[in-house]
């Protein structure tokens, strides 16, 4: 079982940057991939980004590609998502999820969700 909390979701302008947290519970973190979703007024749910268990690997939705960074670090349980060059298609809640096995972008594939963290990027 694998809990997740959200954090450092806020406001920011156009072009500015917010790092995400997700920290995890449990002993087995390291064993998990991790994913980033979000979920804009109105739409479904999307994937972000994905990272394999060891941090050696990661994938990005062509949206967020060479903007958004995912990260981890397994003694901490923390995933992070570093996004930069905000945009205001980019306000949505964002969540984190948790996978045992290879990373996949797919929603349904994941186990464990976060209970979500607003970001919200004016204009």
């Amino acid at each position: 079982q694998v809990q997740l909390v959200e954090s450092g979701g806020g406001l920011v302008q156009a072009g500015g940057s917010l790092r995400l947290s997700c920290a995890a519970s449990g002993r087995t973190f390291s064993s998990y991939a991790m994913g980033w979703f979000r979920q804009a007024p109105g739409k479904e749910r999307e994937f972000v980004a994905a990272i394999s268990w060891s941090g050696g690997s990661t994938y990005y939705a062509d949206s967020v590609k060479g903007r958004f960074t995912i990260s981890r670090d397994n003694a901490k349980n923390t995933v992070y998502l570093q996004m930069n060059s905000l945009r205001p298609e980019d306000t949505a809640v964002y969540y984190c999820a948790a996978r045992q096995g290879i990373f996949l972008p797919t929603i349904s594939a994941y186990d464990y969700w976060g209970q979500g963290t607003q970001v919200t990027v004016s204009s």
